[in-house]
């Protein structure tokens, strides 16, 4: 497995540039990420178990591998599963976190058949900023809730959210024609957020939209602070104020929302009804409201920047896709319309793959546990890691080449193992908006292509930083030209 991986990561050294922010020298870099630390046991198994320490190591005094882990992504990733294999431990933010890499560790901790892995891991990042959004209730609790939310995204709705965004979609990306040479990712934020904003809340643009948007941002990058304290200016006290702004909002608007619904998430939140009439209280809408516009608007940027990345970078999958969006005519598509486009299905999942919008999954163990023989104590903080297992080369062929067709009827390498490919998680916190952000990433994509053709410097490749989600550092400069 070690070699596998060695190769794995080789290959990434070879074919993209180190993935930093830091913008240091590239043998520095390569110190950094060699650098060897002492290693420890996170704890000592029980006497007589037969199950092994985790092994790992703190890093750097006081910061650990904070910076390492936010900084360097996919590259360290698989620099410490070579390391140390697929359960090893690292210090960041302050404790001792676990990481599970590949998949059979991963089904462990996700299956979670004896109950031991809580969403307390997500609490200790976010719980500030999203408290008791769905990803943050365990067991029953979550169970509830999920089947009241669901809802709010049966087929109905969904077709009813994409009758929406459609004309958002197209009047935002009509626009870019005033700047040719945009940083994408940033024109790709402002439109998920517009989306979200237009769908999620039924609210036009406008003052009372840009400050929510604002809001938003700043309780998502509160998240990852290194300074988790409300320093003046820093972003633990920008994260908490833009709480505070969303609260009021949704609080304020609630309501009316009751009184009388229209075809918004926050309406269908607000009526959402199980068989056995079990409803959100307003608390519970609030707290949801604030946990879905963060994950819908945050994903669907990041998805749909990948997405657009490689299309510009292989302009032949571009022009597939581009004949097949053409086909549909002038009309704003419908579901069924976008349920046709399937060479954006494919790409789409390769840029899932290659570009894991939530590249680890927080949990923290509730009792002492196992996992490939490793020992894991009750009060562990456990990160799962998707990224490692989209580069297994035991899972994927080439793993680090840009291969949609991977995807394909043929081929469907996502099937290898059931946790190969995991962007939207798995097992009981399955993300429940999935159909609604791939409908979306689709429906942008769909209008970028009918609008423009684009495309990137010869040689360049994205880089991304890791400090919230991925977000590439120079923001993704293309070329616009008008069709």
């Amino acid at each position: 497995m070690t070699s596998a991986v060695g190769r794995v990561t080789d290959s990434i050294r070879e074919r993209v540039p180190p993935i930093t922010a830091l913008r240091l020298p590239r043998a520095v870099d390569e110190r950094i990420l060699a650098k060897r630390w002492p290693v420890h046991e996170l704890a000592a198994p029980p006497a007589g178990s037969g199950l092994k320490p985790v092994l790992g190591d703190d890093g750097p005094p006081l910061i650990g591998h904070s910076l390492d882990f936010m900084r360097y992504g996919v590259e360290y990733a698989l620099r410490r599963i070579e390391r140390y294999g697929p359960v090893s431990w690292s210090r960041a933010f302050g404790h001792r976190i676990v990481t599970l890499a590949g998949p059979d560790a991963t089904q462990a901790a996700l299956v979670n058949k004896d109950k031991a892995f809580s969403q307390e891991g997500w609490r200790f990042f976010i719980e500030r900023f999203f408290s008791r959004g769905l990803m943050l209730l365990d067991f029953g609790e979550h169970h509830m809730h999920r089947r009241i939310m669901q809802d709010a995204f049966t087929r109905d709705r969904l077709v009813g959210y994409v009758d929406q965004m459609g004309p958002t979609l197209r009047a935002g990306i009509a626009g870019w024609r005033t700047d040719p040479n945009p940083r994408l990712y940033w024109s790709l934020k402002q439109l998920t957020l517009d989306v979200a904003t237009r769908v999620f809340m039924n609210m036009r643009s406008g003052d009372d939209a840009r400050a929510i948007n604002r809001a938003f941002v700043d309780t998502v990058r509160a998240a990852t602070a290194v300074v988790r304290h409300p320093v003046p200016g820093g972003r633990w006290a920008a994260g908490l104020r833009g709480r505070k702004v969303l609260e009021r909002y949704f609080a304020e608007n609630l309501p009316a929302k009751r009184a009388a619904p229209g075809g918004d998430l926050f309406s269908a939140l607000c009526q959402a009804t199980t068989e056995d009439g079990e409803r959100f209280t307003d608390e519970d809408v609030v707290n949801h409201m604030i946990f879905l516009m963060m994950a819908a608007h945050d994903t669907s940027t990041i998805t749909s920047s990948a997405a657009a990345f490689y299309l510009a970078k292989y302009p032949e999958w571009q022009e597939r896709a581009r004949a097949e969006s053409l086909r549909l005519g002038d009309d704003i598509p419908d579901i069924e319309a976008l349920e046709q486009l399937h060479t954006l299905d494919l790409v789409i999942k390769e840029a899932l793959r290659l570009v894991a919008p939530v590249p680890s999954l927080s949990r923290k163990t509730v009792k002492e546990t196992s996992v490939l023989g490793h020992y894991i104590p009750e009060g562990t903080l456990v990160g799962v890691s998707p990224t490692v297992n989209h580069f297994d080369p035991a899972c994927w062929s080439d793993p680090h080449s840009f291969d949609p067709e991977r995807f394909g009827e043929q081929r469907r390498e996502d099937k290898s193992h059931r946790y190969a490919w995991l962007p939207f998680g798995g097992g009981a916190h399955k993300c429940i908006g999935l159909h609604f952000g791939t409908l979306e990433v689709k429906a942008l994509l769909h209008e970028m292509l009918r609008t423009y053709r684009w495309s990137v410097p010869p040689g360049y490749d994205v880089r991304w930083d890791y400090v919230s989600l991925p977000v590439p550092v120079d923001g993704l400069p293309v070329r616009l030209d008008r069709r």
